[in-house]
């Protein structure tokens, strides 16, 4: 997938089919609007193209990120779309519709179908909507398609319902509507060496960005993709009362993974959430802590076991 991070003419020979939205956590929603533009782009020879834009890590626009950049790219990969156009959001905020239209759509993508759900709006102040983008494509001969909503236990999926579920450590149905597991992919880090020296369950370290959503404290049985491989483990995220009782102690994501000793400091490895196990509590000795996070560990390699053996 080209990835252009300006506005600037897309690779389109024959026009292309373009997905419009801002895709935070690629969810079920966003899925169906992605696939319906590659779907198009496949049956009529034009490009499978993506328009959305980035917001500056201080933004409050949109909440917390769900996902990173690069787990977003990878996974609106994933669908088809070819060429992806993530513009700074200032770049086009003050544009009318009338100019979003030519300037972005016909000047960038040379759009020839649009995607987008109902609830799309675009311009300077929100000012077009669906009905307005079709009155502007319809002269244009641009084609303009709603994607009927996606829907979970009766109520349409949005980024604002999973960083709800997410922070409520509803993990099941964060998972649902994302289509695929939560997953992080921060940098590994140098923690306070407490897991591989005290407790004997040497952790990697993945702290939380300012900018990201931070999901509910817990231990979580999570999967890490290492050396080429998945492989089971146990995630805390939190404050850790048990070896850090101070107000101000700060919030750590650390991950156990049995029986692997690598050292992947600075690394970037795709960690995935699949179920959240238990709040975390203070412990009265650390021998205690350990054995809860053996436990976590074990339950991990049980449930992707069970998992493997029902594929």
């Amino acid at each position: 997938m080209q990835i252009y991070q300006s506005l600037t003419p897309i690779h389109a020979p024959q026009g292309s089919a373009v997905a419009l939205g801002y895709f935070d956590g690629v969810h079920c929603g966003h899925r169906a609007v992605l696939g319906a533009a590659v779907e198009c782009a496949r049956a009529g020879g034009l490009t499978a193209a993506a328009f959305t834009f980035e917001l500056p890590d201080s933004s409050t626009l949109k909440g917390g990120r769900i996902l990173s950049l690069a787990q977003k790219h990878a996974r609106v990969a994933s669908l088809g779309i070819e060429q992806y156009q993530e513009a700074p959001f200032d770049a086009f905020r003050s544009l009318t519709p009338e100019d979003f239209v030519q300037k972005v759509l016909v000047d960038c993508f040379a759009a020839r179908e649009l995607f987008c759900g109902d609830n799309f709006t675009f311009g300077a102040r929100a000012a077009g909507n669906v009905e307005r983008l079709r009155e502007l494509c319809k002269p244009l001969g641009i084609g303009v398609h709603i994607v009927p909503m996606a829907q979970y236990n009766g109520q349409t999926v949005s980024s604002t319902r999973i960083r709800a579920a997410l922070e409520e450590g509803r993990l099941a149905d964060a998972n649902a509507m994302l289509g695929e597991p939560y997953a992080i992919d921060w940098p590994v880090v140098h923690g306070k060496g407490i897991g591989g020296g005290k407790l004997g369950t040497p952790t990697l370290n993945q702290n939380y960005p300012a900018a990201a959503l931070q999901p509910c404290a817990g231990v979580y049985l999570t999967r890490i993709f290492l050396d080429g491989q998945w492989r089971p483990a146990a995630t805390g995220i939190g404050k850790r009362p048990t070896v850090d009782s101070s107000a101000d102690a700060a919030v750590t994501c650390e991950t156990f993974v049995p029986d692997y000793a690598g050292d992947i400091y600075g690394r970037q490895p795709v960690l995935e959430f699949h179920k959240y196990y238990c709040p975390v509590r203070k412990f009265n000795s650390l021998e205690d802590l350990a054995a809860l996070i053996h436990r976590a560990a074990d339950e991990s390699k049980a449930y992707f076991a069970g998992e493997n053996a029902t594929k």
